[in-house]
């Protein structure tokens, strides 16, 4: 009787705890399931602003050597009129003058490969960012209710 009374109340604890237990895990999950949404949120946001940095400094860039390939325009027209004859300086030598030319348009081709560099890296950045944001609107969709969906 005694071993009757004790199982009968062992097992009605246990049902007692269940409930709770089953609760307090369905608020662990859901805890769980918070902090790694902020944890989520928080490295997107990071990742959107090391791809900002990275956008800045491709731009700062890409102003210098605008102004670089200004600065060599300017230089090449003068130049091309000391070669043609055009300007009123003739103490340089011709050859002298070809090769500062050649050298001229080797440095304006690097400076234009570059370029091409600086813009395809802008391009990948602009396309990591709508990557990005389209995932967070497919997060945003997978988060509704079925219902709702």
């Amino acid at each position: 009787r005694k071993q009757a009374t004790e199982y009968s109340t062992s097992s009605s604890d246990d049902e007692f705890e269940s409930k709770p237990s089953s609760t307090h895990k369905a608020k662990r999950t859901l805890r769980r399931r918070r902090k790694l949404e902020k944890e989520t949120k928080q490295l997107m946001k990071q990742e959107e602003l090391k791809r900002l940095h990275k956008a800045q400094a491709v731009q700062r860039q890409l102003e210098e050597l605008e102004e670089r390939q200004r600065a060599l325009e300017i230089f090449g027209v003068k130049l091309e009129r000391e070669l043609r004859g055009e300007s009123d300086s003739g103490t340089q030598d011709e050859t002298q003058m070809l090769h500062e030319w050649f050298e001229l348009v080797l440095e304006k081709n690097k400076l234009m490969r570059y370029e091409s560099e600086l813009l395809i890296i802008a391009q990948e950045l602009e396309l990591e960012d709508h990557q990005s944001r389209l995932e967070q609107k497919l997060r945003e969709k997978m988060a509704i209710d079925g219902k709702s969906k």
